[in-house]
């Protein structure tokens, strides 16, 4: 079956085949790790985590790379301001190297509780300098290279297309870049390769370069890292939308002018997580949710979470609310109890093709994940065998990433109660109110849920 994918570069949805099949390579940028990933992030890590799983599914074999951002990226996106790490070493009152070390533990931390596959490969900015200082100078060869007093720039006027992935109005683009001013610069959408240590100031992330002692711009890094490890296999690039303006569209045009051929292919773009007031959540504003504060420290399964984000297309803005949460984590809580109910029942037994054709059809359309789930509860409540349900879901699972099959185990119930179902069902359908009602009061004083609903009856634990 085809898949399909919306390409940011060409703003339509095109037919995905990799450079060398069946492998694909695929890039995704990574934290800076100067603080904690607040959920609008992770929302998008768990957008790509979907793409690779969904890759996987259809039989390709993905090696995936994410940067660690752990030196480089200013608090003004367009090279003004100071290092994220530094003021982050001064703010907590540690090194930038321990820094780095604490929130890069704290992001792979939550990346196992949403049940993220890790990527192929790990690479930190500050372990890549020399690749990094290598591309610099293949730019300065061909000429695209400047000096100022503060670093090496990129002069954007000699890549023609520049704003070919963000398809804004150049003019626009360079107003927006003036917000930020730095007159040195020969255009405004201009920016470091290499940017130098302060004069009589000695940074804690520093190195030698044929420049002068410095370290390298935010953009660089991901293209070297991609370059390094994917070589030619340059299939996708995921990020957040807010890295089409400035970060992902430097990357293509410092990588570009110095290959002279096509950057990545495909680039994929997770939208925001929208919170109340509309606007989107992020941590210059101060108003970033963390998943341990808001989901493990109430004791409720960060799963919960990825399960809220299948509700909208991960291109769609996403709203962010306890009204949501509390849906989501119902809609979680039946999805295991229908599984659970099917495990008391059945064993797996072979998947059913014309169902499994519906959801591989939901997640080859670009991702769509709410058609994804609206046909999951189309086959659970379909009259297949039960075995055959279980089976089909399980399967699914490899896509969803929900642990289905770990919480139906769990909630395997005793011989005991698994009896009183039967009779309560036995019961039921001989319209036998009296003995139902007692059998279930029996079921509840084990400390078990009976729950009467349209699909049936569901037996688990509070």
């Amino acid at each position: 079956m085809d898949l399909y994918f919306y390409n940011t570069l060409s703003r339509k949805k095109e037919l995905f085949v990799p450079v060398r099949p069946p492998k694909v390579g695929m890039y995704t940028c990574g934290p800076t790790v100067y603080n904690y990933a607040h959920i609008g992030n992770l929302r998008t890590y768990i957008f790509e985590d979907v793409l690779k799983r969904v890759l996987l599914y259809n039989g390709f074999e993905v090696k995936h790379v994410m940067n660690i951002t752990d030196v480089g990226h200013l608090t003004g996106d367009r090279d003004m301001g100071e290092d994220k790490l530094e003021k982050g070493a001064r703010r907590e009152g540690r090194s930038a190297w321990e820094i780095a070390e604490f929130y890069t533990r704290a992001f792979k931390k939550d990346l196992a509780a949403l049940n993220i596959l890790e990527p192929t490969i790990w690479c930190k900015a500050t372990e890549t300098i020399a690749d990094q200082i290598e591309l610099i100078k293949r730019l300065e060869q061909r000429g695209f290279t400047y000096r100022t007093s503060d670093g090496i720039y990129f002069d954007t006027s000699k890549f023609p297309d520049y704003t070919k992935l963000s398809h804004q109005n150049l003019e626009a683009l360079q107003e927006g870049a003036r917000v930020e001013k730095n007159p040195e610069k020969r255009n405004p959408t201009d920016f470091a390769l290499w940017k130098f240590s302060p004069p009589g100031v000695k940074r804690q992330m520093e190195w030698d370069s044929p420049w002068g002692v410095g370290f390298p711009g935010w953009h660089i890094e991901c293209s070297a890292m991609s370059m390094k490890y994917l070589g030619d296999m340059l299939d996708i690039h995921c990020g957040g939308v807010d890295h089409i303006n400035v970060h992902h569209t430097n990357e293509i045009a410092q990588s570009e002018a110095a290959t002279g051929k096509q950057f990545f292919r495909f680039w994929m773009h997770g939208a925001f997580l929208i919170i109340s007031g509309g606007k989107k959540m992020a941590k210059s504003e101060g108003n970033f949710l963390t998943l341990e504060a808001t989901f493990i420290s109430k004791g409720i399964d960060p799963l919960v979470y990825r399960f809220a984000t299948f509700q909208t297309h991960y291109r769609k803005p996403m709203e962010y609310s306890q009204d949501a949460v509390t849906a989501a984590r119902n809609g979680l809580a039946h999805l295991r109890n229908q599984v659970r109910t099917l495990r008391s029942d059945s064993e797996p037994a072979g998947t059913d093709p014309e169902f499994s054709d519906k959801f591989r059809e939901a997640v080859n359309d670009d991702l769509n994940m709410p058609r994804a789930m609206a046909v999951v509860q189309e086959l659970l409540k379909s009259g297949l065998e039960p075995g055959v349900k279980l089976a089909t879901v399980y399967d699914w699972d490899r896509v969803l990433g929900l642990k289905l099959e770990k919480a139906a185990d769990a909630g395997r119930l005793p011989d005991e109660v698994l009896a009183k179902i039967e009779a309560r069902r036995k019961a039921r359908r001989e319209k036998n109110w009296e003995l139902s009602d007692r059998l279930r009061d029996e079921i509840q004083a084990m400390g078990y849920v009976v729950r009467d609903t349209k699909d049936g009856m569901e037996v688990f634990r509070p």
